[in-house]
């Protein structure tokens, strides 16, 4: 029978959440990304999707990339930068199409709810597409490189 997974009080600061098992995200051009995997892909299924609770604590980014597929991003809590100078506040719903590029970051700290219908792809940006937060002025990524971790979970 197929499992029913509740946590509860999401809505909160993911640094109070204490109760989950946070791993620490490493993997070129992500520092300080925690995250919590929901679901993961299933090749058996031929499941490409991923869910994660992602904590960003103050400064912490991702890397720079390309989705294969739509991404959905909510922020629990906090605040979560875009590279475009964009910032999404709680309760902000992001969705990201096919083909769309980005580094989030957080300045001051957030926890977001990120589902991802195909994995994404670790690009180098090109002049001009990070304007803003921790990554502006830095390249990062491989190009053509497919981000993931243990499991095949794409990155957020």
């Amino acid at each position: 029978m197929p499992d029913v997974t509740v946590i509860r009080d999401v809505l909160r600061n993911g640094f109070d959440q204490t109760d989950l098992a946070w791993v620490p995200w490493s993997e070129p051009g992500r520092v300080g990304v925690e995250y919590v995997v929901l679901w993961g892909p299933d090749p058996a299924e031929d499941e490409d999707s991923a869910s994660l609770l992602l904590r960003f604590p103050p400064g912490a980014h991702g890397d720079f990339h390309e989705h294969l597929g739509h991404e959905l991003m909510l922020v629990l809590d906090g605040t979560l930068d875009h590279s475009d100078g964009r910032r999404f506040h709680r309760g902000d719903l992001i969705v990201e199409e096919p083909g769309t590029r980005h580094q989030m970051s957080s300045a001051d700290g957030c926890t977001v709810l990120a589902v991802r219908a195909r994995p994404a792809a670790s690009r180098t940006p090109e002049a001009g597409e990070i304007t803003t937060g921790v990554g502006a002025g830095a390249t990062t990524g491989v190009a053509g490189a497919t981000t993931g971790v243990a499991a095949g979970v794409p990155s957020a």
